[in-house]
This record gives structure tokens, sequence and C-alpha cells, in this order.
């Protein structure tokens, strides 16, 4: 198998060589020599406010990774540089399943299909591409720059921007010159298997006014999580048994994908650029461990595969109406999940406290294996409009206005199976369901915004803002058990409607929410010369309310995030370094907050207040024209300002000092005022030096190390929970665990001559076993008791050979 993937980077990187070989040969010279190194930090441009231009003048707290510092760290995927943004965290189980969180925006969550939006937004160039599982698993290659706005970006970037916005911009085609290049590589994880990456780029003008830019790639990630053998038996159950599943290293992941963008020049003002780009990957087991097991170990009784693909085409028009910009972007995504996972964690333990084995039997009440498994699959189709019009970014009074129009469809489906199950307990019409999820959820988005700015004089400019936003979502269908009656709360028993929804044998939920609302952002800058600024903001982002999925609660509403900022933008010594940073005050009103409660269901509530408040800082410095340090850093308090309470809509409850019958309906506080906010370390930072030196007229090499540090945070926000199964409280955060603090060191180094480049590199080259989440099956106080931790990836050695012509 090793072979074959091997030939198949080879046949895809000869694909890409051989479309541009023909005209190439036509054109070829001899590659010039590379430019002797600069003593001054090359510019930065950012397209953060929607036009280009130089960060260091952007009012924003902005840190960009260009595509040279994406080569140098050699950034693949979204946890590679993920980990250079200190603002950033995440909760992530496999790749296509993350949840972005910045400043410490976060309550936890699980990603259920049912949950509440993001509160990043993820940005590929002009398209917003968020869903509610979380970001695209997004292959990065031939990518310009990523930008990493920090703060609320509601003005401009409208819902799930709430605490930040991530944007990918890739190369546009050029119309001035031919170019292709390509990457081979091989990978090695020491405790686990061997990797591979092919990849490659052909940018062919057609013309002097048209060029088309074709990628492709094919990333085969090693596994490194083994599934070991063991049996389990439940109280009510057979024994269960993993023989025939279990295997070593059988977390790998097989990605294919690409993009085409054609780029034409109507004339001197006007251009298109259709574009499409695509991926399919295929992923198999879970990309997290129990500890109880052993290190890097799990041990589950069901196949687990996870078949994710998308495809995104767009387009985008810019011209110019007299001296106004104008632009149109318009993408529709395309996003399937096919996936199969192992659940009998959810059978075992609900047997254990609750004696659910015995009604999950057989025909003629036989006694089966109670195992269960999650056969599911999304589809989400997800469309978005915007046009715009701006002044000239030169004028002393500018603006830039326009509409915004998004039309997000999930199509679920999540059949909890357990094999032979009787037909007289399974969701009619779907053999061996003992749960069922058919629903369809639609979330529409409508705004009007626009940003005005004037230059006081020289040296003062005031910036205003404002969005006027609505929002209309519904979800709809069918969720929960059989005909039977022995769990009667949901299901089949609570029909409202015979309508076979979507294949479901009856409908028992309709509900929606839809809200109108304006948000503002106000901005003083002060340009103390040319080199340095300062700048104070106001500014405001939301988060749209939706329908809960479990019908006995009521809608939750919207959540807003006021942000007072205060941040700087300097150069110093000629250039050669630069320093920026903000600090920043937060208030979290009314946030939502999801966590699984009964069956596994997930409960959305307007938890109360918080506020997230803390300093982030990025540095680069070039010490002499061979030696370059980079840096960056974010200290985050995140914490609640008001007690979160078990009982929706009380904002005043007292500790529970004891289980009592009755717990569970008496308001009681889950986590008291002061609690850190879940996922966000207190503390994280890294560090970059990177010495080149020349060699020949026509080659160099360099040496490159990277540390990063990531501190130790919560993966839960609650303290007490009332287990009804125990008759105790338990504490979901220490049940589940803690992410510990950890640090990780990288090392690179290279040597390129002509228009070929050489690498090997060393990734947590100490093997440190970080963690960016934990998480349990289902609710703490069922599933915690074996916890899931997911791991950074454990040390890998690689070695790249590229070259671009």
């Amino acid at each position: 198998m090793r072979r074959h993937r091997a030939l198949r980077s080879a046949l895809l990187t000869s694909s890409i060589l051989a479309g541009a070989h023909s005209a190439f040969a036509q054109e070829q010279a001899a590659a010039p020599p590379p430019p002797a190194p600069s003593s001054q930090l090359e510019e930065v441009v950012v397209t953060a406010e929607k036009r280009s231009e130089n960060l260091q003048s952007v009012p924003i707290a902005v840190q960009a990774l260009g595509e040279t510092k994406l080569d140098q760290m050699q950034v693949q995927g979204f946890d590679d540089y993920a980990k250079l943004l200190p603002s950033v965290s995440y909760q992530t189980v496999n790749p296509g399943q993350t949840e972005i969180y910045m400043r410490g925006i976060s309550s936890g969550g699980d990603g259920n299909h049912s949950g509440p939006q993001p509160t990043v937004g993820v940005y590929v160039d002009e398209i917003p591409t968020t869903t509610i599982l979380g970001q695209l698993d997004f292959h990065i290659y031939d990518v310009s720059r990523i930008e990493a706005l920090s703060g609320p970006q509601g003005t401009l970037y409208g819902a799930s921007s709430e605490a930040g916005t991530l944007k990918i911009v890739t190369n546009e085609p050029d119309t001035h010159a031919l170019a292709f290049g390509y990457n081979l590589e091989i990978n090695d994880t020491p405790v686990g298997d061997v990797g591979n990456v092919a990849e490659g780029f052909v940018n062919v003008p057609l013309s002097d006014t048209a060029a088309v830019r074709l990628v492709m790639y094919e990333e085969y990630d090693a596994g490194y999580i083994n599934n070991v053998h063991g049996t389990r038996t439940s109280p009510n159950s057979l024994t269960e048994d993993n023989a025939n599943l279990a295997a070593n290293d059988y977390n790998d992941v097989t990605t294919y994908g690409g993009r085409l963008a054609l780029k034409i020049n109507l004339d001197d003002d006007w251009t298109v650029e259709p574009k499409i780009m695509g991926q399919d990957s295929s992923i198999h087991g879970i990309n997290a461990f129990d500890p109880s097991i052993g290190d890097l170990d799990v041990r589950h009784f069901f196949p687990e595969t996870d078949h994710d693909r998308w495809y995104l085409p767009s387009l985008t028009v810019t011209g110019k109406i007299g001296n106004l910009d104008l632009t149109y972007a318009g993408g529709y995504l395309v996003h399937d999940v096919n996936m199969q996972q192992d659940y009998s964690d959810y059978s075992y333990f609900y047997d254990v406290f609750s004696g659910y084995g015995a009604y999950e039997t057989g025909p003629g009440g036989k006694k089966i294996d109670i195992g269960q498994y999650i056969v599911g699959v999304d589809h989400f189709e997800k469309i978005s409009q915007e046009l715009r019009i701006a002044s000239p970014k030169e004028d002393r009074f500018r603006f830039l206005a326009g509409i915004f129009y998004e039309h997000q469809l999930h199509d679920i489906q999540q059949e909890y199976k357990i094999t032979g199950l009787d037909p007289a307990i399974s969701v009619t019409g779907w053999p061996e369901a003992w749960w069922l999820t058919k629903q369809e959820r639609v979330d529409r988005d409508y705004a009007i915004f626009g940003n005005s700015a004037y230059d006081i004089d020289s040296n003062w400019t005031i910036e205003a803002g404002l969005r006027v936003y609505r929002y209309d979502n519904t979800l709809e269908g069918f969720y929960g058990f059989g005909p039977s009656g022995t769990f009667s709360s949901t299901g089949q028993l609570q029909c409202f409607s015979q309508n076979h929804f979507l294949g479901a044998p009856c409908m028992d939920l309709a509900k929606s929410a839809d809200e109108d609302n304006v948000i503002y952002k106000v901005t003083l800058t002060w340009k103390i010369d040319p080199t340095k600024l300062l700048y104070l903001t106001a500014s405001d982002g939301y988060r749209p309310g939706g329908a809960n999925r479990n019908g006995a609660l009521p809608a939750y509403q919207s959540d807003t995030l006021q942000n007072y900022e205060l941040g700087w933008k300097t150069s110093w010594m000629d250039n050669t370094l630069r320093w920026n940073g903000d600090l920043f005050y937060d208030p979290w009103d009314d946030f939502q907050f999801t966590f699984l409660g009964e069956f596994g269901l997930p409960d959305i509530v307007n938890a109360g207040q918080a506020v997230s408040q803390g300093i982030e800082t990025d540095l680069s410095w070039k010490v002499t024209p061979n030696f370059t340090i980079q840096g960056a850093a974010s200290l985050i308090d995140a914490h609640l300002t008001s007690p979160f309470c078990s009982v929706v809509g009380v904002t005043s409850c007292a500790p529970l000092q004891y289980w009592t019958p009755n717990s569970s309906s008496v308001p009681y506080m889950e986590a008291a005022s002061g609690t850190q906010l879940p996922v966000t370390p207190y503390f994280k930072a890294n560090a970059t030096g990177r010495y080149d030196w020349e060699i020949t007229d026509d080659s160099d090499a360099f040496f490159q190390v990277a540390v990063l540090y990531t501190g130790g945070s919560w993966s839960d926000i609650r303290q007490t929970l009332v287990s009804d199964q125990t008759q105790s409280v338990v504490d979901p955060r220490q049940l589940v665990g803690r992410l510990p603090s950890y640090f990780e060191v990288d090392f690179s180094g290279g040597y390129s001559w002509g228009n070929s480049n050489l690498e090997l590199y060393i990734k947590n080259a100490f093997d440190s076993r970080g963690e960016v989440s934990r998480y349990a099956e289902c609710a703490a106080n069922i599933c915690g008791y074996e916890p899931y931790a997911v791991p950074i990836h454990p040390l890998m050695i690689g070695l790249k050979f590229g070259q671009k012509f």
C-alpha cells in the first residue's frame, strides 16, 4: 500500500509537470541567482478592511502569515498554522470537525450539527466557508497568506465573526509569466507510520489579458493511534470483543484536492475571476486516545470511518464605476460527510447507571450485544453573495458599503444502531436504529453594512461602521426513539405530524428563531509618525440565535461581544524591527452555552455574562540581513462575570452542597462567577529564529528553530452536576480532565540551488504529548468516567524536495 501511495504521488506530480512542459520549453531560461538578503523587513499587505493595505497602517489587531512564512514553517493544515496564532485555540476530533475560538470566547461545545453557529468566521478568499460542524479542512499550498483578525469583526464580516475572523488568501492567476512548481515530501512518525505529500501548481498566461492557475495535491497522513484488543461486558449485555478491529496506527487520512482559477481582464477597469476548488478526504479511526487504556491507545468495538468531501465554485467580479471600486463575490459551498463512529461508551455507561440494556433486546426479548455505533450522513449547502462599493482609499473621506445574503442548508441524518435490535423497538422504517435524527436545518442571514473614515488631519483619523442584520433560522424533522413506550419523552410517541419527513416516520420537531438588530464600530487612529500609530476601537460582534434540537427547551437567543481595544503598530531601527500589539476588554452578553444533556442531546442556553481581557503582541526583528527572530504571544483572562445556574433563565442561584432527589429541578450553581472559560489558556506564545547564509552565487542554506508554548486550560465550564444515576454530585471539569500546558520544539534546515530546494524538518522534536481538547462520548455525568484526549501530532521527521520554474 505504501508503494501504491508513492506511485499516486508520482503520477500526480507528473500530470502537473506535463501540463506545463511543452509551453515552458519554449520560454525556458537559466534561473536567476537568488536575491541578496535584505537588511529590512518585507512589507506585509492584508485585506482585513476588504481593501489591500499595508499591515502597519490598518487599525485592527491582525497577524498575517505570508507565503514565505508558511513555507518556512512547513504549514500544510490548520493545526500547523493555529499554533503560530496565539489568540487562536480550538477543539477537534478529526479533520473537518474543528471548532475555532479567538480571545478566549469559548463556552466549550461538542461541534454538534444542531449546535450554535461558530464564534469565529473563516473565509477562503472572498467566500465565507464556516459551517456548523466547523471549518473546512483546507490544505495549505500555493497560498499567498493567512490573516487572523482578532476581536469582533461583525460590521464587515457579519455573523460567526463575533470573536474574530480567519482569512485564507490564495495566489491568483498571473497574466505576466508562465510558472510552475512542485513539492515532494516523505515523513515518518516514529510511534506511527510513514506519510507522504505531493503538491504542485501551474500558472499559464492565455493572453495579455487572461491567465489560468491550476493547483493539485495528494497527502497521506500516517496514523499513530492504536486500537488495542480487549473486551467489555456491561451488566445486561453480552461481552464485546474487538479482536477483528484491533490494529496499530489506525487513524490515517488520505486527501486529494485542487483548485482551478481563471482571471480575465475585460479592460483596464474590470476583472472577472471564476474559480472552483474541492477536496476529498478518507479518514479512518479518530485522532484521540483513552488515557485509561494507554498512551495513544483506544479500545473501540465498531469500525470508524469518515469520508469528508467538499467543493466550492465561486465568482469574483471587480471593476470601477467612475472613481468608485465595485466588488461582487458569490460562492456555493457543497460539503458532504459520511461517517461511522463507535458509540459503545454510551451503551455501556447508560447500562451501568440505568440498566438500559434490559430494554435493548432482539426479537422475542433475546439478549443481544447492546454496543452502539453511529451511521451519519451530513449534507451542507451554503450560498453566499456580497456586493460592495468603495471610494478611493487615498481620499480624505472614504467609505465602503455593501449588501450581504447567506443561505445555509444542513440535511442531517444520524442512525444510532444496535446490531440485531428487535424491529418492534427500532425506529419505524429504519432497521436496528435505536435512535434516529433526521432533520433539516436552514440558517438565513441578510445584512446591509457600511464603513467610513475621515482624516481629521495628517495624524488623526476617525472611522465608523455599522451593520444592520436579520437572521431567520429553522430546524424541523424527527429525533428520538421508536414506537416502544419505554422511553416516551421523545421520538415517535411525541410526533405531532405523521408526515414522513425526508424518510423519517413522522415529525416531532418544528422550531424557528429570528431577530433584527444593529451593531456598530468606532475607531480613532493617531499616526505618531510614518512608522508608528496608535488606535482606539469600540466595536460589536454577534452570533445568531436558533432552535434547540431538544424540543423541551425554548429557542436560544443571539449573543453579543463588545470590544474595547487599544492597539499599536510600530516599526523601529530603519524597519528592521516591527512590534505590534493590543490591549482589549471584551464583555460577552447572554453567551450561548452548549452541553450534552439527556440522551446525549445538545442543550443550548443563554448562560449569562462573561468577559475576556488581555494583551496580544507580535514582533519581527531582522537582527542582521541573515538572521531573523519572530515571535508572538497572548495573555488572556476569560471568565464568567455572573454565575451559571442549572435552570434556564435563572441568573441567581446558590452552590449545591449535596444531592437530593429533586436537585435537578431546583436552581443551583453549576459554575461560579470568576470561573475560567474553557479551552483557551491564560498564556500562549511562540518564537522562531532563522539563519540564512550564502554558499555560492546561486545557492544558499538555512537553519531554523521554533519554540511554542501553550498553557493549561479546562475542557468544560461546569463544576457542579447532579448525577441522578449515582445519586451524587460530580465535577465535570475534574471528571473529563484538564488540558495540561506543554512546549513544542521544531527544527528545520535546508539547501537551495538554482530553482531547487531540499529541506529536512523535525516537528515536535521532543515528542511532547500536548493536548488540544478532551471530551466524553455523552454527558459528562454518564460517559465522563472514560474521557478521551486529542493530542498534538507526535514527533515527526520529514524530507521535502521542491522546484519552481
